[in-house]
């Protein structure tokens, strides 16, 4: 194999690695196909579960409440049920702080012209605003987990409950919103 078709082998495997590192966690099973996160769920009782769905850092909040939802709703169905009510629920958010350092001048670092520049410390090219070591940026990434203790039941849902739904309905509408594998 030439030399050229290796490397552009080694960037379309790259490309390809960082693109599936940019989507948002598909609805699937905690842990399928090797992802992070995912729905799992723990029966209780007979009609109660605890329901969860985590996301990575590229899934909103939104996406990862909807997808709780969404399962709950499916494992009522699944069970035999027409509704299911959220005894509890919260969404936790884990926020992290990533610095990225300059690439030109973690590369460069000994590159420069004759010149210094006399800082605080004395004469460094360092300790000053174009070659200071402080040029890095700071990303937040924020990673949402929804949890939720769902109780099901048989019938038509409890009127007036804003914490009952009605698992059908819940599927028919926002089936179609949640990230799919693909």
């Amino acid at each position: 194999m030439k030399t050229p078709t290796k490397t552009l082998l080694l960037v379309a495997a790259a490309a390809l690695t960082l693109g599936a590192c940019a989507t948002a966690t598909p609805y699937a099973p905690a842990g399928a196909n090797g992802q992070r996160g995912g729905y799992a769920e723990q029966r209780l009782e007979t009609d109660r579960y605890r329901v969860s769905f985590a996301g990575n850092s590229v899934t909103s909040r939104e996406q990862v409440e909807m997808s709780l939802l969404l399962r709950a709703a499916e494992l009522t169905a699944e069970s035999g049920f027409d509704w299911f009510s959220t005894a509890n629920r919260a969404t936790d958010r884990d926020t992290r702080y990533q610095t990225i350092g300059d690439p030109f001048f973690d590369r460069y670092r000994y590159w420069g012209p004759s010149w210094r520049y006399y800082g605080r410390r004395g004469w460094s090219p360092w300790g000053d605003p174009f070659w200071g070591r402080n040029d890095f940026d700071v990303r937040q990434v924020d990673r949402y987990e929804a949890t939720a203790e769902i109780v099901m039941g048989r019938g038509p849902k409890p009127v007036g409950d804003a914490n009952a739904f009605d698992a059908r309905e819940v599927i028919a509408n926002i089936g179609s919103r949640v990230t799919r594998p693909m």
